[in-house]
């Protein structure tokens, strides 16, 4: 079984926050998970749901600060293994193309 999710955390702050999300991301080091930064958050990939949860409270309790912010988002496909990048590679057959969009 593999667990995808989206992870986003930061710290709220008008300040930039990329050291702050750095330490999130270093902390997914620890674990047996793979993963992928992107502007909006980061991909992990997981072969249980109990690494993937110790992953994301770990970058969660990386992050300093007065108030964290916090959003997971998961896909748990119980019936089938799926990396994250068939789930992209679906789409691009689809569309015939990459779906990514330089400007």
């Amino acid at each position: 079984m593999t667990v995808i999710a989206l992870l986003s955390v930061a710290p709220v702050t008008e300040d930039s926050m990329a050291d702050e999300v750095a330490k999130a991301v270093a902390a997914l080091d620890e674990f047996d998970v793979s993963y992928e930064t992107n502007p909006m958050g980061t991909v992990i990939e997981a072969d249980s749901i109990d690494e993937l949860f110790a992953a994301a409270q770990a970058a969660h309790e990386a992050v300093d600060g007065d108030r964290v912010s916090t959003v997971l988002k998961i896909d748990d496909k119980r019936t089938s293994d799926q990396r994250a990048h068939e789930k992209v590679d679906a789409v691009e057959d689809v569309l015939g193309r990459e779906a990514k969009r330089d400007r």
